[in-house]
């Protein structure tokens, strides 16, 4: 299987950062009131407790989901089948479903459109995509690839007239 690692767009990335560095903070805050006051402050000593369980749970599970993220989104191209994966979200789609390929030169995007009508917007680094593409056709020759350019758009030929 050949890997294709997902591109995150700046933005994104700049999220999911946020997203951990506000886990961690409120990990080690609940930590520190966890150990600083316990469970003194309560008439029922059950509640704090159940608070902090459930504070120290939501801020791993969060962090642990955008960890993975980060670290587990790609696309796998082989054995007759594309894989994607976006954190602990898994799709496969089989090669011989895919109709055709289409590199838009004017977003700079590869669709994989399926022969149902259904496609698959491919957010890899543009220069891996002609590597992606022939992973794909070395999967199933019979797909079609075109190359949507620039000059050749509906629009363009409005403004001529």
């Amino acid at each position: 299987m050949k890997k294709f690692k997902y591109s995150f767009p700046r933005l994104t990335l700049i999220l999911i950062i946020a997203g951990l560095a506000i886990c961690l903070a409120g990990f080690i805050l609940n930590l520190y009131v966890c150990i600083t006051d316990g469970i003194s402050y309560a008439v029922n000593p059950a509640i704090p407790v159940v608070l902090y369980v459930l504070t120290f749970a939501v801020t791993i599970f969060a962090g642990g989901l955008l960890l993975s993220i980060l670290l587990s989104s790609y696309y796998a191209v082989g054995n007759g089948k594309i894989k994607t994966a976006f954190g602990i979200m898994r799709s496969t789609y089989a090669a011989k479903n895919i109709d055709v390929i289409v590199l838009d030169r004017q977003t700079n995007k590869l669709f994989v459109q399926m022969k149902d009508e259904n496609y698959l917007t491919v957010v890899i680094k543009s220069g891996q995509y002609t590597d992606f593409v022939q992973a794909v056709l070395n999967e199933n020759p019979a797909i079609e690839y075109a190359i949507q350019s620039i000059e050749n758009t509906p629009d363009d030929k409005k403004d001529k007239k």
